[in-house]
């Protein structure tokens, strides 16, 4: 029995000494050194212009007749697998994770306009709620918004606004009401849907049909609370192919 619990410590030790020498200890020089770096990443390129500077050059323009889409916005864009759920469908995938409005603006015209899309699908602001690039009021959320949907309709693109999702706390390890107050998330769905109306756009309201009667996203479908699972997409599908075509039907 002692050698089993010896051999049993000794095994422990090992893998112990193993895992603190592939991550370094948090004021090592060498974590010190990784944070700097990856700070510095984020300061070259805030707006993240190089995630997609790449494939954009390998995107042909549109054939004619081709209703070309663009869904833009965070994370629950980026991990949307559109091929999957639209396919044979010519539609874009420009989210990219953790992202806010301020830097989605910056990126609109390299990752949006210059592939001459009929329609933008834009998903974004629960990430202004949260503070991921600082803090922002309700009103630099929507100015952001409306500058965005200025430059879609200089160039001719149709504008899909999506409302912000719910978020739900029921992970316990994931308290997303902490960094997106579910009142804030109301505020702002409810000038995006008044904006739209009052300018012509088109609102594509996922949330009445995510939210339960707590006012929370459904838990299940979202493991975080915050991130769709295949459910959750399932239903944010129809709704957005509904969503285009509403906008693909309204006069210029």
């Amino acid at each position: 029995m002692k050698i089993f619990l010896s051999v049993f410590l000794l095994c422990f030790l090992v893998t112990a000494a193993l895992a603190q020498a592939q991550q370094p200890a948090p004021d090592s020089p060498e974590a010190l050194k990784q944070r700097n770096e990856q700070m510095q990443r984020r300061l070259n390129d805030w707006p993240q212009l190089s995630r997609y500077r790449e494939a954009n050059t390998k995107v042909a323009p549109p054939a004619k007749d081709e209703n070309r889409v663009v869904f833009y916005g965070d994370s629950i864009t980026d991990g949307w697998k559109l091929a999957e759920y639209f396919p044979n469908k010519p539609y874009i995938n420009r989210g990219i994770s953790g992202q806010t409005t301020p830097q989605m603006l910056i990126r609109f015209r390299p990752d949006v306009i210059a592939h001459k899309p009929k329609v933008i699908v834009l998903l974004a602001g629960t990430n202004d709620i949260a503070g991921n690039t600082g803090p922002m009021t309700l009103e630099m959320i929507q100015d952001n918004y409306a500058s965005m949907a200025e430059l879609a309709k200089a160039n001719g693109i149709k504008f899909v606004f999506a409302s912000v999702l719910p978020i739900h706390d029921y992970n316990p390890q994931r308290k997303q009401s902490e960094r997106r107050p579910p009142e804030q998330i109301l505020k702002l769905n409810e000038w995006l849907k008044n904006y739209c109306a009052a300018n012509g756009h088109t609102y594509l309201d996922y949330f009445s049909k995510m939210v339960d009667d707590k006012g929370f996203l459904k838990a299940e479908l979202a493991n975080d609370g915050l991130h769709p699972n295949a459910e959750g997409y399932k239903i944010m599908a129809p709704l957005a192919e509904a969503a285009i075509q509403q906008a693909l039907k309204k006069k210029k």
